[in-house]
């Protein structure tokens, strides 16, 4: 099978969640298929000279010859919003040129970041007639809505269920992480026999409990050993409310000095939280950028207890990613979020506290009772590494969409 994908980020670009990315090519290349990817020069993440070095690297050998890269040139991707659509949309259009060109492709496969690659994809496939699998990871509009970029029925909507609909319409499969995420799209008149569901997994080997006297995290930053600490791993944007969590770091600093907040990671309202520390005086919150891959054990091993958190009304069909990490650390989830599965996960399975999206005072009672209770946290923490290793493991994950796209070689 030669897979052709059409990525809108692709490595050595930096994502809390790229290793998913590697596994998979990783298991399509011991599958013997062979995928050719058209992605612009990286730039998230990268710093200056980092960048630089990709000016004149336009094809990558990768995964032992599975994967070919070939990128081609693009400015680097600011904060205005009128230059980063379109840069999207040059992005698209030499995309789509070049995979209309691609010769000898058997499949397109694409992710849904950004939102409009499934609609450049459906395209693709229209000119090839060639099928089409679709990985989703967000659900647009509905993302849009939830952080208030979006009113639901307005103009940016509309034009948002259009792609949606023109991107269901035309793949042949659509990969969704979540049983929510299933009846999110049914309900919008996908057939289910067009979905699989397969949860986004975590690398059991590479994420393990580190012990906080080994853990290098702590000197390399000078972080107390003493001190109860929560960790929060992945993107700092506008649906974390770190609003609420700033508060209620104000608010536990005078009465609990030992808690401390770690947020680890980048995003478009990490200069708004850096503010917000500096006006609130806030020394028990400590901010780290993204660590290397190599050191994620260290990374979700950092903490007491490991964070997801987002505003109501973003995460109401969504299961992060980093919640697997964190169980595979043996930590417990410290969860407020829509109700959804993740509740469902964390109550049954007895791995966390989960709290409803915004209600502070829940919020704040969950940190206190992990924070008094060292021995409910390991409780936790081995019960989360336990689902982790009977449910979500790389070998799991990575075969199911191997799955998927065997199925096409028999039609």
């Amino acid at each position: 099978m030669r897979i052709l994908q059409l990525a809108g980020y692709f490595f050595p670009e930096k994502a809390a969640s790229i290793y998913l990315e590697e596994n998979r090519f990783q298991a399509f290349s011991n599958a013997g298929f062979k995928t050719i990817v058209y992605t612009a020069r990286p730039q998230r993440g990268l710093s200056k000279e980092e960048y630089q070095d990709y000016k004149h690297k336009t094809l990558e050998m990768m995964f032992d010859g599975g994967v070919e890269v070939y990128r081609f040139a693009m400015y680097r991707e600011g904060k205005n919003a009128v230059l980063r659509a379109l840069r999207y949309f040059l992005i698209s259009a030499i995309q789509f040129w070049k995979g209309i060109r691609a010769k000898n492709i058997d499949l397109i496969y694409v992710a849904s970041t950004p939102p409009t690659q499934g609609a450049l994809a459906a395209l693709v496939k229209k000119c090839k007639n060639k099928p089409f699998v679709y990985n989703l990871q967000d659900i647009f509009p509905d993302s849009l809505a939830g952080t208030g970029l979006a009113k639901k029925g307005g103009i940016l909507w509309k034009i948002g269920r259009v792609i949606e609909n023109f991107t269901y319409r035309n793949a042949d499969k659509i990969i969704v992480i979540s049983e929510d995420f299933k009846k999110n799209i049914m309900a919008k008149g996908v057939p289910e026999e067009k979905i699989v569901v397969i949860y986004n997994w975590v690398d059991e080997e590479a994420v393990i409990d580190i012990p906080r006297e080994k853990n290098k995290l702590f000197d390399k930053y000078n972080l107390n050993r003493s001190k109860f600490y929560i960790t929060y791993s992945g993107n700092i944007g506008l649906t974390q409310n770190m609003d609420m969590l700033m508060e209620v770091m104000q608010e536990l600093q005078t009465e609990t000095p030992d808690i401390h907040l770690v947020l680890i990671g980048e995003g478009a309202y990490k200069k708004q939280v850096e503010e917000m520390i500096a006006a609130k005086k806030l020394s028990n919150v400590t901010m780290l950028p993204f660590q290397p891959y190599e050191d994620i054990s260290h990374v979700f091993s950092l903490g007491d207890t490991g964070l997801v958190i987002s505003k109501p009304g973003v995460g109401a069909n969504s299961v992060p990613s980093k919640t697997w990490s964190i169980m595979s650390a043996s930590r417990p989830v410290l969860a407020n979020f829509d109700e959804n599965e993740l509740k469902t996960i964390i109550t049954d399975n007895n791995c966390g506290i989960f709290t409803k999206a915004g209600d502070k005072v829940a919020f704040t009672d969950a940190i206190l009772k992990l924070y008094k209770n060292s021995e409910l946290c390991k409780e936790m923490g081995r019960n989360g590494r336990k689902f982790v290793m009977a449910n979500l493991t790389k070998e799991v994950g990575t075969r199911k969409y191997v799955e998927v796209i065997k199925s096409f070689e028999k039609q």
